[in-house]
């Protein structure tokens, strides 16, 4: 191996240090991140790769294998029946529907080959996994119905790339591809009868081999208690089924998706995917660089006007397929419009397709490229349309529907007004209601709504940070208002809109963590209540008690970490913004915190009350 081979890895690997932490903090994906790496280094802008970095691209296309055998560990079969008729029947009219017209657009319009127009329509069909779940998680949609069915279209299409990559290579004749540029295949001189026998025999060698072999030699590894081995075996499985499938015709990644589902329900899951995923995060990542810089930003230019409106009308397509699925499962118009926009860009394994369509000769170079920097741009702009849509759709069609409806007008005024009955909400108003206290409550989730009617609860429907929504709630003549939604900033919006328009209110409010916090502290609230504060002492003081500490003692101990905390966490909102004096400050007050609580624990209390401690009090009563 010369030094070619290090200097190209050492600029692959310094341009993801440098360019994935910048998409990050621009709130883009790391997939983004490492495309953009490739674009900079690449022949096209600083020229520091070009053909000579092929070897470390066959290197990283192993962490496409590796991440369909996490694909396949993480495919429950007992969730996957449960949610089969989301999985199957949304996902599926999502893959053909968008597939068959697109198809049928690029035929009517362009002149392509049957062959080139059925793998670009499959890959642009495909969504970005890595995209949509970190957009779910950081805006709290997870758990909603647009995140649930976001997440059903998206396994269904993540285990849709296995037969989408074996049926590829079935549309190329033997004349149009060089010998080279195929799999090596031991069957390939035999009849197709035979063929088709020998390779359903191996993928049920497969599955066999897995339960009755692989398992106990993982177990017998794993007895050795070598992490380093474990490791090692679990490269093996990867690399050897891989290779099995591919000495058989078949598509390597194929065999590693078998081999994940295989041991999905062992005892070795978690265990293999932590051993597995930093491979994969690395290779993938290489493996994306190396897409960026394999884009042709020559070609690309010479035509950039196909470029845009390709991408517009592809996303377009995808869009209002995915509406018309919402539509026919009867979706509302507010989780409609976040599901479609969210599915609509076309995702990470159209590289992969692309790239293998590449090898096979399928696709002209110039089409791959352009249809590379389609999907990349398709990618980069889902955070702007969903902004768009939050921002000016979704206000004047998404909850048109809802605001027409009769149950919505607010017919009460309590005392208490809640915002946002999800998990944290519905636990206040469930408290209340059992103690007597009527509260007013609003949620802007309209399944949500419908649910916690069906369950007993008077929700009302509607946008809390619209004033009108607010007066006619009561706000004007309520005492508290509980800020309870699950987004940090909406629900620092409502706190705004209320400091300004409704000064008397007591305004109670969820903070996430402290950066929420401090934003609050800002806008003058007091009545702060900390998810990730009150959860953690609660812990800690049943840690204290199972070491043997007083339940009194232990308890009073967490109430007065708590409450030199809060008084900690003002004093350090003021200074956030200068670095090294918050740091300061922050060192300060754990030593002063410390050092208040091992004084608070001389002080006796009360020596003999064990009131809490109730081993103890059994044991009183047993004497």
């Amino acid at each position: 191996m010369d030094n070619g081979f290090f200097i190209q890895a050492i600029i692959y690997l310094t341009s993801a240090i440098v360019c994935v932490p910048i998409a990050k903090k621009l709130g883009l994906s790391s997939i983004l991140g490492y495309l953009f790496a490739g674009i900079f280094i690449g022949p096209f802008v600083l020229g520091y790769i070009g053909n000579e970095g092929e070897d470390i691209m066959h290197f990283a296309e192993f962490g496409v294998v590796m991440m369909l055998f996490l694909i396949g560990l993480e495919l429950d079969p007992y969730k996957f029946w449960k949610m089969r008729k989301f999985i199957l029947g949304m996902g599926s009219m999502q893959l053909i529907g968008s597939a068959i017209v697109i198809f049928i657009l690029c035929q009517l319009f362009l002149d392509w080959s049957w062959q080139t127009t059925v793998v670009i329509a499959l890959a642009l069909s495909l969504s970005s996994t890595a995209i949509v779940l970190q957009t779910l998680k950081e805006k709290g949609l997870s758990q909603t119905s647009m995140g649930r069915s976001s997440f059903a279209v998206l396994l269904f299409q993540d285990i849709a790339v296995i037969p989408i990559l074996a049926i590829i290579p079935l549309m190329v004749s033997g004349s149009t591809v060089e010998a080279e540029n195929l799999h090596s295949s031991l069957i390939s001189d035999f009849d197709a009868w035979i063929q088709t026998v020998i390779v359903t025999a191996t993928i049920i060698a497969v599955y066999f081999s897995g339960r009755l072999l692989v398992i106990p030699v993982l177990r017998m590894v794993a007895k050795t208690r070598l992490q380093e081995l474990f490791t090692a075996s679990a490269l093996l499985l990867v690399v050897a089924v891989s290779y099995l499938m591919q000495m058989v015709g078949l598509s390597p990644a194929l065999g590693a998706f078998l081999a994940g589902v295989v041991l999905a329900n062992s005892e070795f899951r978690h265990e293999l995917e932590g051993d597995i995923a930093p491979f994969k995060g690395l290779l993938l990542g290489l493996f994306f660089i190396g897409v960026g810089a394999s884009i042709n930003f020559k070609l690309i230019i010479e035509n950039p006007i196909f470029i845009l409106v390709f991408g517009a009308i592809f996303t377009a397509v995808k869009f209002f397929v995915l509406f018309g699925i919402g539509k026919f499962y009867k979706k509302s118009n507010d989780q409609n419009l976040l599901f479609s926009f969210g599915l609509s860009q076309a995702g990470e394994f159209g590289f992969v397709i692309l790239s293998f369509s590449m090898q096979l000769n399928i696709l002209p170079n110039i089409l791959a490229n352009q249809m590379m920097a389609i999907i990349a741009l398709s990618m980069l702009s889902t955070p702007f349309l969903l902004l768009i849509n939050e921002k000016w759709i979704d206000p004047y069609f998404g909850v048109k529907e809802k605001e027409d409806r009769k149950q919505d007008e607010i017919d009460e005024h309590n005392e208490v007004i809640i915002a946002g009955f999800g998990h944290f909400g519905s636990t206040i108003g469930r408290l209340l209601r059992a103690n007597g206290v009527s509260a007013t409550i609003l949620d802007h989730d309209s399944d949500r709504v419908d649910l916690l009617r069906k369950m007993g609860f008077k929700v009302y429907y509607g946008d809390a940070t619209r004033l009108e929504l607010l007066k006619a709630a009561g706000a004007e003549d309520a005492k508290i208002f509980i800020a309870a939604i699950d987004n940090p900033e909406v629900n620092l919006s409502v706190v705004e809109i209320l400091r300004k328009h409704f000064p008397h209110l007591n305004i109670l409010t969820r903070a996430r963590n402290r950066v929420d916090a401090y934003e609050l502290i800002d806008h003058g609230v007091d009545k702060i209540y900390r998810e990730t504060l009150y959860t953690a002492v609660h812990l800690g003081v049943d840690a204290l008690t199972q070491l043997g500490h007083r339940k009194y003692s232990a308890t009073r101990q967490g109430q007065r970490f708590i409450k030199y905390d809060e008084a900690a966490i003002r004093k350090l909102a003021a200074k956030r913004h200068d670095k090294m004096a918050y740091l300061a400050t922050v060192k300060d007050e754990i030593e002063m915190q410390e050092q208040l609580l091992k004084s608070d624990m001389l002080i006796n209390f009360s020596a003999t009350d064990h009131a809490w401690d109730s081993e103890h009090l059994k044991k009183q009563i047993s004497e």
